[in-house]
């Protein structure tokens, strides 16, 4: 028998909210460890691929939720570090609160009868 693999798309603006959290709760990442922390933290449930990140990363930096920096990585690589600026901490209280009406939304249509 074959498992099909189940892929976890994300949606640009869920990748903009989870981002956003990861960057505020953490201080300053690079974009693998940036991805790493979603997909440990989410129990291994989200996967952000490269494709996908850093065009959203680099979207919220021209949009001025994100400020960026060259740094060594913990390899001693060096890498373009990330972090929440004032504008980037407005938007995540904003995405958290569309995510809670998306999700009410859903789960009463889930729930009807």
């Amino acid at each position: 028998m074959t498992v099909a693999k189940t892929r976890n798309d994300i949606l640009q603006g869920t990748l903009a909210l989870l981002v956003l959290r990861t960057l505020a709760a953490s201080g300053p990442m690079h974009g693998y460890a940036i991805t790493s922390h979603i997909h440990r933290v989410s129990g291994e449930l989200l996967r952000v691929e490269e494709g996908s990140l850093y065009p959203a990363l680099h979207r919220m930096e021209q949009d001025g939720w994100l400020r960026a920096s060259w740094g060594r990585t913990e390899t001693d690589r060096e890498a373009r570090f990330y972090e929440v600026t004032a504008k980037g901490r407005r938007q995540l209280a904003i995405e958290r609160e569309s995510w809670a009406r998306l999700t009410e939304g859903v789960g009463r249509v889930l729930g009807y009868a």
